[in-house]
């Protein structure tokens, strides 16, 4: 299986304050994106996933987001095999001190 590309969340928070177009997807539940996303993120609950793998684009290179970076992970590993480019945000929304939304 193939490594899984990281992100840090200092470094997506850079990437933010530089105006770069990102492809950011929430994949926590419902009642965890109530207390705050990342600005621009997408929210589809990891379970929604593969009913909604026409949203990707296989082109483009998404960075997944949960709470501790485990569901995402496991996100991460299941769109890589199907050809995606992702990357997984390290730490999750508990390692975010950037604004929310």
């Amino acid at each position: 299986m193939e490594e899984i590309q990281i992100i840090t969340p200092e470094e997506l928070q850079k990437k933010l304050e530089n105006g770069e177009k990102l492809e950011i997807v929430d994949v926590r539940e419902d009642e965890e994106v109530v207390a705050g996303m990342v600005p621009g993120a997408k929210h589809i609950r990891m379970g929604d996933i593969p009913m909604n793998l026409d949203y990707f684009d296989k082109d483009k290179e998404y960075i997944f987001i949960c709470r501790s970076s485990h569901r995402s992970g496991n996100v991460c590993y299941y769109l890589q095999e199907q050809g995606y480019k992702v990357r997984n945000m390290i730490g999750g929304m508990l390692a975010w001190t950037g604004e929310t939304k």
